[in-house]
C-alpha cells in the first residue's frame, strides 16, 4: 500500500493525517511509503537500523562540559561568520515563534538566538549551548537529517523520528568551509507552530551566506569573484576563489565549486588549472583595479571574473562590496546612455533584466 500524493502544506489537517499514515506503515507495517522525502525516508531508515524505537522517551543531554569548550573552541570561526547573519534572518522569524540554532558538524549545539519561549519545556530542552542534537541522540530531525546527507530539509512534527519530538517543526541547511567540508548546520524550529515550508528557502540563503564569510575571511593574497557570462556580480551567488601568492587555491564558495566542478575530496588546485589564463595577469588586474573581464575555462565555457587583491585593516568581509557595486552601478548607466535612455535595448545589452537595471539604478 501507498500513500495518496502528499497534500501541500496549508492543508494542515489533511497534512497531519498524512504523516500519520507513514509511520503507521514505516514502524509498525515494515515499510516506507512512496511520497516521503527521500531526505526523511533514509534518516528513519537509519534510526531503525540503530535499534532506536520511535516510542521510546527523548532525553535532550549535553555533552560534557569539556567536549563543549572542546566544540566552541575548534568552531570559532563558525559562530564568529554566523552571528551577524543569525540577527539579521531572526528578524523575519519575528512573529513566527521560530528561533535559530546552530550546531557543529557533530550536531552539538554552538549558539541560539531569537524568540525563544523560556517557558516552554520542549524549547527549553533544546535551546541550550552543548546539547547533543545528533541522529544517534535524539533521531530524525532538521539537524540530523541535514547533517547527515548535507542537504536542505523541511521537517514538521510526526516527519520526526520519535513520537516525543513531534511538537517540533524545523528546517535546516548544512554550513561547509572554504575547502568544502561541512563545518555544521544551521536550523529553525518552532514547537507547536504552523508548518512554515518556506523557511527552507531563507535557512539555506541564511547558510550560503555564512559559507561566503568563511570564506572571505580565510587568509588569501587574491580573491576571484566568479560567475557567468551576462551576470552582475556582487550578489551571493558569485563563486568565490581565494588564492595565495602562488595563485594556490585556499578557500572557495560553493557555487565556485559547482562552476568550476571542484570537490572536498580533491586537492585544492592551482588557478591555472580551472581558468585558462595566466595567473600572473590575474594579480596585474587586481593591481591596477581593473573590472571584471571573461576568461575561458578548459571545459570551453566562459566566465566572467574580477579579481581583487585584499586591503590592509579591512575584514574580508566588508572589504568588496561597495566598490564592485559601484562599478557595476556605473556599467549600467554606461549602457543605458549608450543607449540613449533606452532601458530595454541597455538590458539586452547587458544581458539582463529591466527589472535589474531598475533594481542595481535604485530607480522606479
Amino acid at each position: 500500500m501507498t500513500l495518496p500524493d502528499r497534500p501541500v502544506a496549508t492543508d494542515s489537517s489533511a497534512r497531519l493525517a498524512w504523516i500519520d499514515q507513514a509511520r503507521h506503515q514505516a514502524f509498525d507495517e515494515g515499510h516506507v511509503s512512496v511520497g516521503l522525502s527521500p531526505l526523511i525516508e533514509r534518516s528513519w531508515q537509519r534510526c531503525l537500523a540503530l535499534g532506536l524505537n520511535p516510542r521510546d522517551k527523548v532525553v535532550f543531554d549535553p555533552v560534557s562540559p569539556s567536549r563543549i569548550k572542546q566544540a566552541l573552541d575548534k568552531s570559532q570561526s563558525l559562530i564568529s561568520a554566523s552571528q551577524p547573519v543569525i540577527q539579521t534572518l531572526t528578524r523575519a522569524l519575528l512573529h513566527t515563534r521560530y528561533f535559530a540554532l546552530l550546531t557543529d558538524a557533530d550536531g552539538v549545539v554552538l549558539d541560539v538566538q531569537g524568540a525563544l519561549d523560556a517557558q516552554n519545556p520542549a524549547a527549553r530542552a533544546i535551546a541550550r549551548v552543548g546539547v547533543d542534537l545528533s541522529e544517534q541522540r535524539v533521531g530524525t530531525t532538521a539537524i540530523g537529517a541535514c547533517l547527515a546527507d548535507a542537504e536542505p530539509i523541511w521537517l514538521h512534527r510526526g516527519e520526526h523520528f520519535f513520537d516525543d519530538n513531534q511538537v517540533f517543526s524545523c528546517a535546516g541547511a548544512p554550513i561547509r568551509g572554504p575547502q568544502g567540508h561541512v563545518l555544521g548546520m544551521l536550523d529553525l524550529t518552532g514547537v507547536s507552530v504552523p508548518e512554515q515550508p518556506a523557511l527552507k528557502h531563507l535557512v539555506t540563503q541564511a547558510a550560503r551566506s555564512i559559507e561566503n564569510a568563511l570564506t572571505l575571511a580565510s587568509p588569501h593574497a587574491l580573491l576571484l569573484r566568479i560567475n557567468w557570462p551576462g551576470r552582475l556580480l556582487g550578489e551571493d551567488d558569485d563563486g568565490l576563489l581565494c588564492l595565495d601568492e602562488s595563485g594556490l587555491t585556499v578557500g572557495y564558495n560553493r557555487p565556485a565549486a559547482m562552476m568550476l566542478e571542484l570537490s572536498p575530496q580533491g586537492p585544492l588546485p592551482h588557478v591555472s588549472d580551472v581558468l585558462a589564463v595566466d595567473t600572473h595577469q590575474l594579480f596585474d588586474r587586481a593591481r591596477r583595479s581593473e573590472g571584471p573581464t571573461e576568461v575561458p575555462l578548459w571545459s570551453g565555457l566562459r566566465v566572467q571574473v574580477h579579481a581583487q587583491r585584499p586591503v590592509a585593516g579591512h575584514t574580508q568581509s566588508s572589504l568588496h562590496a561597495l566598490p564592485l557595486r559601484d562599478m557595476e552601478a556605473a556599467r549600467i548607466r554606461k549602457a543605458v546612455d549608450d543607449a540613449r535612455g533606452d532601458v530595454l535595448a541597455a538590458a539586452r545589452a547587458l544581458g539582463i533584466s529591466r527589472a535589474t537595471i531598475y533594481r542595481k539604478l535604485g530607480k522606479r
